[in-house]
């Protein structure tokens, strides 16, 4: 019985710790989430340079900047996640070229 006891006494702190990794984990990507959102939301900036015909195509040092503030992952990620839209929302994919 004391056998079965420390069994259970065991299983259970093994999964309270399992729940609190969980949890540390959880909050990490709510927070990188958080995180890579107003770095995104930075680069308003730059909208300027980026709209087809724009009269300047020089960037700004604000838009630089704002550029060099952004995670490298969180850059990445998003543009993976705006080339999968198309297939995502049923349109044509979308092919650029550079002229």
């Amino acid at each position: 019985m004391a056998v079965v006891l420390k069994s259970l006494v065991s299983l259970s702190s093994l999964v309270a710790v399992l729940m609190l990794v969980a949890l540390a984990v959880q909050t990490q990507t709510a927070q990188a989430q958080t995180s890579c959102s107003a770095e995104l939301s930075n680069l308003n900036v730059c909208a300027p340079y980026v709209v087809p015909g724009a009269a300047n195509v020089v960037p700004s040092s604000d838009c630089c900047s704002a550029l060099q503030s952004v995670q490298h992952d969180c850059l990445c990620s998003t543009l993976r996640i705006a080339s999968q839209l198309p297939a995502q929302c049923n349109v044509p994919a979308v092919s650029c070229g550079i002229n």
